[in-house]
């Protein structure tokens, strides 16, 4: 990235607190397609602990304690956090969930090997470095146990955006004030390097429409 690095992250977190604050709940209510995928996936590990990166105002995090998972919530917009556990207290899940508001360029809140999976829905491909994204793949293998599950999705390169916009290097470009990752294949297997990468997963998401991959991998055990 370049030299204004901590200014774009900086104006990213002010631009999703703005846009949460502005459009409630904007996600709906229904989980994601990754998000059923992923919850699939879990149990057929035995997860009951999942970490969300990401999780907005709730509509994943919400889906996963339905299922009965644990579910640990980190976003970087205390408003959209506040969202999502005024849901949680409607439905009756704020047992099962708990949220830190957190930016993921800082180590994860959580001790080693605490949680038994980890699901990011188009996290990865915000405003981050690929250093960034490196060092937060190592917070992943630090607080997943081992055998654990990481499910994300991101952008890629396919995508109709990828080149349009402002750009900021390193791959990232600004379109209608959001700043994306787009990920090539590439970058997804060095983010894999000492994990079992199972899939790579490609599908479309929304109108334009957004060209994703949900990539699902594994710690050795």
């Amino acid at each position: 990235m370049t030299n204004g690095e901590p200014e774009l992250a900086a104006e990213q977190r002010r631009h999703w607190q703005r846009t949460y604050s502005a459009h409630p709940g904007m996600y709906g209510v229904e989980p994601s397609a990754p998000a059923r995928h992923a919850a699939g996936a879990f149990r057929a590990t035995g997860a009951r602990r999942v970490l969300e990166l990401g999780a907005g105002h709730g509509r994943d995090a919400l889906a996963f304690a339905r299922e009965g998972f644990s579910v640990h919530a980190t976003d970087f917009s205390a408003t959209g956090l506040d969202q999502l556990r005024h849901a949680a207290r409607e439905r009756g899940l704020d047992g099962r969930i708990t949220t830190d508001v957190h930016d993921v360029r800082d180590p994860l809140p959580l001790p080693d090997d605490s949680v038994d999976a980890v699901f990011a829905h188009m996290l990865l491909c915000m405003a981050l470095s690929t250093q960034q994204l490196r060092d937060l793949l190592a917070e992943v293998r630090r607080v997943l146990r081992p055998g654990g599950t990481f499910v994300y999705t991101v952008r890629h390169t396919g995508d109709a955006h990828y080149g349009a916009g402002v750009a900021h290097g390193d791959g990232i470009y600004e379109h209608g004030g959001f700043a994306v990752h787009f990920f090539d294949r590439a970058l997804v297997d060095e983010l894999a390097v000492g994990w079992q990468l199972t899939e790579v997963h490609g599908f479309a998401e929304g109108a334009l429409p957004r060209r994703l991959w949900r990539v699902t991998q594994t710690l050795p055990g």
